[in-house]
């Protein structure tokens, strides 16, 4: 299957693939680039802020002055 490419940078997913991926309007595609110079895509979930947030709560004992010190040439 393929797709042309808009000039605005946008593509249609074709319905086959939409179906298999089980793809609907609003849902998130990823896309990762792969080293043969390819690129692969799927269905992902939204980003979760509930979640994350909860997480970050659980983080605070590197969240000091001194983690972002040490953690700034990263």
């Amino acid at each position: 299957m393929v797709s042309k490419v808009s000039s605005k940078g946008q593509v249609t997913i074709p319905v086959e693939v939409r179906s298999i991926l089980g793809i609907r309007p609003g849902d998130f595609i990823e896309y990762e680039i792969q080293e043969d110079g390819g690129a692969m895509l799927r269905r992902v979930s939204p980003f979760d802020a509930v979640f994350h947030n909860a997480l970050n709560n659980t983080l605070e004992e590197w969240a000091s002055a001194e983690d972002d010190e040490a953690f700034s040439d990263l």
